[in-house]
């Protein structure tokens, strides 16, 4: 069995009008049957035009947008199964990193108490020296430097608050980590570092990852195996480099034609 399974998740929305929002009967289908399989360390790329759904289907695999119907299996266990404080304890194996992280970090909370909360979640009882030692390795871990763990995040460079975002997500030891679109706000020098943070922590930590993003030169450069979204469906699947090298569906040869390329002309 896959390490974390997609099968035929759907999420719907109802459509709602007039002032007071009543349902039109009208759906709008973010997610259609969804059905893909990830293998434990794979770092699977999630790729499609803004609106497609990719945002909704790790919204639906964290369980923050309950499916439709379908089933999201990790290790086996269904989570759209459990019930809410189950869906809080199994949570600490899946965590996300989200595209925004000045909106994701709380501005009261130092980096000492963003990760020592996130931290103590699985280690109830770890306070003082433990908790100090465990912080600082994690954020050396993540490039950070530890001697600014009471800093707030507004006192960070862009760069730098992702990197937090991703020391939260790490913080209850996760197996499996979702990042949505977490380089598209960032330089891409400081893409890159973030980028090849993301590698390293694979190999180090054995994560499995699902890498959200609507580039497809980033998406190439991380994952093993690429899924293109188009309205809410997998319309494209297979490995990165056959994905590029021999796109099948018009709307991946599409994304690809849309890459930017240095012409010899623009370069002169």
């Amino acid at each position: 069995m896959a390490f974390l399974q997609l099968i035929d998740l759907k999420t719907y929305f109802p459509v709602r009008t007039g002032v007071l929002g009543r349902a039109s009967g009208d759906w709008v289908k973010a997610v259609d049957g969804v059905n893909l399989s990830i293998e434990k360390g794979e770092i699977l790329g999630l790729v499609g035009e803004s609106g497609c759904g990719k945002s909704s289907l790790s919204r639906t695999v964290m369980q923050l947008v309950p499916a439709s119907s379908g089933e999201v299996l990790l290790e086996g266990e269904d989570l759209c199964q459990l019930a809410k404080s189950e869906v809080r304890r199994r949570r600490l194996d899946f965590q996300m990193i989200f595209q925004d992280p000045y909106a994701s970090l709380n501005p009261r909370m130092t980096v000492y108490s963003t990760l020592a909360e996130a931290i103590r979640q699985r280690h109830p009882s770890c306070r003082g020296a433990q908790l100090e030692t465990r912080i600082t390795e994690l954020m050396k871990r993540c490039g950070l430097d530890p001697r600014f763990m009471k800093k707030y995040p507004h006192e960070f460079s862009g760069g730098q608050r992702q990197r937090i975002a991703i020391a939260r997500a790490l913080a209850p030891e996760p197996k499996l980590v979702i990042a949505d679109e977490p380089v598209s706000a960032l330089d891409v020098s400081i893409q890159s570092q973030i980028l090849n943070l993301l590698l390293k922590l694979r190999d180090e930590l054995g994560l499995t990852m699902i890498f959200i993003t609507h580039d497809l030169s980033v998406v190439r450069y991380l994952a093993d195996n690429i899924a293109v979204m188009n309205k809410g469906k997998i319309v494209e699947y297979g490995e990165a480099e056959a994905i590029f090298n021999s796109p099948q569906q018009p709307y991946t040869q599409k994304l690809l034609s849309a890459i930017p390329r240095l012409s010899c002309a623009d370069s002169v």
